[in-house]
């Protein structure tokens, strides 16, 4: 009996404990997102080399892919004057595959927080570079998302399709591409005045010792960006230092973005432009521009959307890929069931030149399908469910 009774006891602490944790701390709170869809994807015919003759037959695979799924914990303490501790731990969710679950992935930080400086955090978090624009993006975190395209994307190989055996990942522009939520992030962002929010951080991409001998890559990011309903507007640039590559290795990207919402209507559009000196000769090698634009037309719980991206040849001078742009266009339909779950189907597809093998980026379904190499057309189709918590 008295060992039941110091179970049932030692239960009731286990509970109550967080309990009294979260009553000392209401600003505690508990969110997420679950966005499932099972999406059919056509990799298209291409072939196995740069601008080559050898043909690489295109596969379809029909699966449920989690997108970007997650859920998080965030919370703050108010310590008078209008300074508060903040912290957050956010996790994607694979609804799909259970082995790719980690903790704690996405955006997970510790900060300060004042309502007249701004705000200073320590973690993972995604770039100011990235954040910038991201809102714009009408396809974003699903198979239509505009990365496969922009940011340098990593969803690319430039020595053979991703299903041949021995090809070398490609990172677009480089070895980071320009879409980070990286570790070892020191980031400010200022408080909206007069609409303007500025952030700047610095980030260590090689979290090792270093020396005279022993290099390590860094990067700064920086965005202003205007949010005065009906228009947004931002401004972008980001540098990283490679000095594991090779001594003197850099390269930057630097991005605009126009947004106008009246309302039942959204137009954005996004350009950006990267730069290199990986080359022979600190050449630009993949260095590029990209261009975004996209239209949404909201009808009650209803929403029918539309988004194109253009590529450019990677490259200037000797070091051009020839036929290394692409082109990729998606169209949507949203239908709202509440004001927190919806239902959705999109269409997408990419074009890439002979010398270019682009492919999905934000899919689980189009992850784990084999490139159809130089020069296909892979597609798209994905029908979703999407509810916020």
């Amino acid at each position: 009996m008295k060992q039941k009774k110091l179970i049932v006891a030692t239960l009731t602490a286990a509970i109550a404990l967080p309990v009294s944790v979260f009553a000392e701390n209401s600003n505690f709170t508990f969110y997420g997102k679950a966005d499932v869809s099972y999406d059919s994807v056509n990799t298209g015919n291409g072939t196995t080399t740069v601008n080559g003759t050898t043909a690489v037959n295109g596969v379809t695979k029909r699966v449920v892919s989690s997108n970007v799924s997650k859920f998080g914990f965030k919370g703050s303490e108010d310590m008078g004057d209008g300074l508060s501790a903040i912290w957050q731990v956010e996790q994607q969710i694979n609804f799909d595959d259970a082995a790719k679950n980690t903790f704690a992935s996405r955006n997970t930080f510790a900060g300060l927080k004042s309502e007249t400086l701004g705000t200073v955090l320590f973690g993972i978090h995604d770039t100011p570079y990235k954040i910038a624009t991201r809102k714009l993006d009408v396809f974003g975190d699903n198979i239509g998302d505009n990365r496969a395209l922009m940011g340098a994307p990593k969803s690319v190989t430039a020595v053979a399709p991703n299903g041949t055996t021995g090809a070398a990942p490609f990172a677009g522009a480089s070895s980071q591409g320009f879409e980070l939520r990286p570790n070892n992030v020191l980031a400010y962002i200022s408080p909206a005045f007069a609409g303007v929010t500025a952030a700047v951080a610095t980030v260590n991409l090689t979290e090792q010792n270093y020396d005279s001998t022993h290099k390590a890559n860094s990067a700064l990011s920086l965005a202003a960006m205007y949010d005065v309903a009906p228009f947004y507007g931002s401004v972008a640039h980001e540098s990283h230092k490679l000095e594991t590559v090779a001594a003197g290795a850099k390269e930057s990207a630097t991005r605009l973005g126009f947004g106008f919402r009246p309302e039942g209507f959204e137009l954005g559009a996004v350009y950006e432009k990267t730069t290199d000196n990986l080359g022979a000769a600190q050449v630009n090698k993949y260095g590029h521009s990209a261009l975004y634009v996209s239209v949404k037309y909201n009808i009650g719980n209803d929403a029918v959307k539309f988004g194109y991206t253009k590529a450019g040849v990677l490259g200037t001078g000797t070091a051009q890929i020839v036929n290394s742009g692409a082109s990729q266009i998606s169209v949507g339909y949203d239908h709202g069931l509440s004001k927190l779950t919806k239902v959705y189907a999109l269409y997408t597809k990419i074009s890439n030149g002979a010398g270019i093998n682009y492919g999905f980026s934000q899919s689980s379904g189009a992850a784990t399908t084999d490139s159809g190499g130089f020069g296909s057309s892979p597609s798209a189709l994905s029908l979703g469910l999407q509810h916020s918590f």
